[in-house]
């Protein structure tokens, strides 16, 4: 890793490609911080103030967050993160989702003088991800999300409490099909934003967890 500055990783994809996993195998293994949209928002949700209860109600509502709010956040966890002693790095999961919000993170790196950055696409068809997410189950005893992915497809009870599985009742497919398209209307102009930087890492997601942390961490290491 660089002796210079901590790394910034932007992980890209479409639902279900896996990037929550591969953020957690990256802290676990290197301490890196993590910037999450959806949890950074349910936190400021339990604040409880205005904003916290918009929040809320727009999120109830399946409804975006307005980008200047979103990132008046993203700037408070970064601002958090920065104050830290010797962080090793930042992974940042599901941001930016439009392509002003792009812009305006790079302006924002430029300001911290972070130079070290690899926005990686986690590249996975959009079949494949409607396959991943209808099919993907969950624990019924302990809440265990178990991806449809490599060995996982083939487990009958779950593999930490034995419980009994099932298909997630919020995974339907006009749901997941609506978030399918918002990737392809948005969030592919924020890929093609750093495609045309060449900037853009790709990483095929429609591998193994095991394989895709491999080249994942090959890419950017």
């Amino acid at each position: 890793m660089s002796d210079k500055q901590p790394k910034i990783i932007i992980l890209f994809g479409r639902s279900g490609c896996g990037k929550g996993t591969q953020v957690e195998l990256l802290q676990k293994e290197f301490g890196f911080e993590s910037l999450s949209s959806g949890k950074l928002l349910r936190q400021r949700v339990k604040v409880g103030d205005f904003s916290g209860k918009k929040i809320k109600e727009v999120m109830g509502k399946g409804k975006l967050i307005p980008s200047f709010l979103m990132f008046q956040i993203w700037i408070d966890r970064i601002n958090e993160i920065r104050g830290k002693k010797d962080w090793k790095g930042l992974v940042i999961d599901g941001s930016p989702r439009i392509l002003i919000e792009a812009k305006l993170m790079d302006e924002a790196f430029k300001w911290y003088g972070w130079e070290d950055i690899y926005p990686v696409l986690l590249d996975i068809s959009r079949q494949g991800a409607f396959n991943r997410l209808t099919k993907r189950r969950i624990c019924k005893e302990c809440g265990q999300l178990i991806p449809w992915v490599g060995e996982f497809k083939n487990l009958k009870r779950c593999d930490l409490c034995n419980g009994e599985l099932m298909v997630r009742l919020d995974d339907k497919p006009e749901a997941i099909n609506a978030r399918l398209d918002y990737y392809e209307k948005e969030v592919k102009q924020v890929v093609d934003h750093y495609q045309k930087q060449n900037r853009l890492i790709k990483v095929d997601g429609e591998k193994t967890i095991e394989d895709v942390y491999h080249d994942l961490k090959q890419a950017i290491l």
